[in-house]
């Protein structure tokens, strides 16, 4: 684990790692939704008249949902939409969402999530999502160890992931430097958007995609799931 962070502060230039602060994805991190995002979003862009798979959902996990819609409808539509045409096209996905069974907390992140708040360390929340369902059930899901006030939502940013902005104010939030946060991840996005942000960046697989595609983004550690994550955590944060 050394090793890793020494490669991490040499990539980055910094002279010390000192985490203080963990910000969290939460689809895919959190909560085990992707396979209802997946479903959905195939759905929503059949009824609008675009192809795309349940796997390309993977491929674009983070970004926001109408960055999604526009990125697809000009590789296939061949222009660019409007705002409007995008947050409709975006509110058909949200209603085949709503139609789907809760999605469940992902195994093992709350007991990641208590050792980290023992650690001193406070807990944000990064995600690109607009889905109500999911962001108004955060506290309620994870109580005392999730809060409004520590989350970023697509609400509260210009550009989504990839784009570092999120996970920028991320930082802003928690009151850190990259230096003293680490982001967990899952999609590779995601993973782009943090390692731009110079955050120390963990992705834990919880999806179909291969680990290479999360290192080639720069992630510094792959785990398969959160309770392999735990079980390292001490070797990193002291």
């Amino acid at each position: 684990m050394t090793q890793v962070i020494e490669q991490y502060l040499e990539k980055h230039g910094f002279e010390r790692f000192a985490p203080k602060a963990v910000l969290f994805d939460m689809d895919g991190v959190l909560f085990d939704s992707m396979p209802n995002h997946a479903r959905s979003w195939h759905l929503a862009m059949k009824e609008c008249g675009i192809d795309m798979t349940e796997s390309e959902a993977y491929q674009y996990e983070g970004m926001r949902g109408v960055e999604t819609i526009k990125l697809k409808a000009r590789e296939q539509w061949h222009r660019d939409i409007s705002d409007e045409e995008a947050r409709h096209m975006y509110e058909v996905k949200c209603r085949y969402f709503s139609a789907c069974p809760p999605a469940q907390k992902m195994a093992g992140v709350q007991m990641l999530m208590q050792h980290i708040k023992e650690k001193g360390m406070k807990i944000g929340v990064v995600t690109g999502s607009g889905q109500h369902t999911l962001i108004d059930h955060l506290e309620q899901n994870f109580p005392g160890l999730v809060s409004r006030e520590l989350m970023v939502t697509s609400f509260d940013v210009t550009y989504g992931k990839p784009n570092p902005e999120p996970y920028l104010a991320g930082l802003k939030k928690v009151g850190a430097e990259p230096w003293e946060a680490i982001v967990v991840e899952n999609a590779p996005l995601g993973v782009r958007a943090a390692v731009t942000a110079r955050i120390f960046t963990v992705a834990v697989n919880t999806g179909p995609l291969p680990d290479q595609i999360l290192l080639d983004e720069g992630a510094d550690l792959v785990f398969k799931c959160m309770s392999d994550f735990d079980q390292h955590l001490y070797e990193f944060i002291i």
